[in-house]
């Protein structure tokens, strides 16, 4: 990975204004944040520069607007972080930016109006990046989660201001980079999720960059009908068969060990708990039976397989994990891998919102090396894609 300028490089901030590049697209209910976790991921970097004197000044979008409306005004954000933040932060609007931005004194923070009220700002339209760039001395991205987008906020006006990654920017790229950039080998990869098309690329770019493919939730179906087992009603994307057998060759050619459970639960229908639920060998699923979680010896022997790596990459549940007891298995190896994290024997790096639920409900996020709360960012970063956000503040 290239190198990329973090707070350590910067000087002397104080009386500078700082643009900070945040995420504040949170999940609202009754005019109230419901889940505060990305007001959060912002505190050490914005608190950092303030209390060095910057007068820290945050871009962020909200919502999908079409035109500015007051339903997507972070006005409407402005007071939760403050509690978030311990300190006070203003609400600046794009008609008078220039006048209160002004006014700010050194150590203050401000949220600047959604920045998808520009229209260009997602077509990364170099007018609006200027208009931003107009209000500060110097840039810093910290939304890794919006770094796969060239917008005017992420990429554009990088190339305007001297630019830093923020420190919750900079500690997933440090980790992105020991998973898979240049990670400690055996290093393993569990993909899950309910279908293989929403994961094909990123199959196809691990089968060359890991030595241990784990493949669960619906998308295993997929697979194990290709290898021509019955599934049963299990979700199964029949016609990527081929596609699916292309992948196995892949990584038979690459010496990538493929993981699909050899026992399974099942069940005559997908309700917790259900009166049909049995654990049987692939091959004995009935015709009328679906597919809902990998079974304990399966289970066990990816634990197995997983001591013997030094890295793991998680993206994806095993099985029908907000349904018990199609939970089990995601919640038994992610508690594997926690505990070999803690032993110091793994590096785990897990990302996708379906992961990070489940790592939840399993109660060992924490234990993991780094969670990332980004979706499509850690997606097209599994797919080997670069992302112009990150591209931008390399130099």
């Amino acid at each position: 990975m290239a190198r990329f300028k973090t707070l350590d490089d910067l000087g002397d901030v104080r009386g500078k204004r700082a643009l900070v590049r945040v995420d504040l697209n949170v999940p609202m209910a009754d005019l109230k944040v419901t889940d505060d976790t990305r007001l959060r991921a912002t505190i050490p970097t914005v608190a950092e520069l303030a209390d060095k004197g910057a007068i820290v000044l945050l871009l962020a979008h909200f919502g999908r607007p079409k035109v500015p409306s007051p339903e997507f005004s972070l006005s409407l954000v402005t007071k939760a972080y403050e509690e978030v933040l311990g300190r006070p932060v203003r609400y600046v609007d794009w008609e008078v930016a220039e006048e209160n931005v002004a006014m700010l004194q050194p150590g203050d923070v401000a949220i600047l109006e959604n920045t998808r009220f520009f229209g260009g700002e997602e077509k990364n339209d170099p007018e609006v990046a200027r208009r931003f760039a107009s209000l500060g001395d110097f840039y810093v991205n910290d939304a890794f989660s919006a770094a796969h987008r060239a917008h005017a906020s992420t990429e554009a006006i990088a190339h305007l201001l001297p630019a830093y990654a923020g420190r919750a920017m900079e500690a997933e790229l440090n980790a992105l980079q020991k998973a898979l950039g240049d990670p400690e080998r055996p290093v393993a990869a569990v993909v899950g999720g309910a279908k293989v098309s929403t994961k094909l690329e990123v199959l196809r770019h691990l089968v060359a960059k890991v030595d241990h493919l784990i493949i669960g939730g619906g998308m295993a179906n997929t697979f194990l009908s290709a290898r021509g087992v019955s599934v049963g009603k299990s979700l199964c994307e029949h016609e990527l068969a081929g596609t699916a057998n292309e992948i196995l060759e892949a990584a038979d050619r690459a010496n990538c060990t493929v993981h699909l459970p050899y026992d399974v639960v099942v069940a005559k229908e997908f309700a917790p708990n259900p009166p049909s639920l049995r654990t049987c060998n692939v091959h004995e699923v009935a015709p009328d039976e679906m597919i809902l979680d990998v079974g304990p010896a399966a289970v066990e022997a990816l634990a197995d397989a997983i001591k013997t790596c030094r890295t793991l990459v998680w993206n994806g549940p095993l099985g029908a994990f907000e349904t018990p007891p199609f939970d089990r298995a995601t919640v038994q190896l992610a508690q594997t891998a926690a505990a070999l994290t803690q032993a110091g024997q793994l590096v785990s790096v897990a990302g996708g919102g379906d992961t990070v639920a489940a790592l939840n409900h399993a109660g060992v996020a924490s234990d993991f090396t780094f969670v990332s709360t980004a979706g499509g960012a850690f997606l097209e970063w599994m797919e080997g894609k670069e992302l112009p956000g990150v591209k931008a503040l390399e130099g």
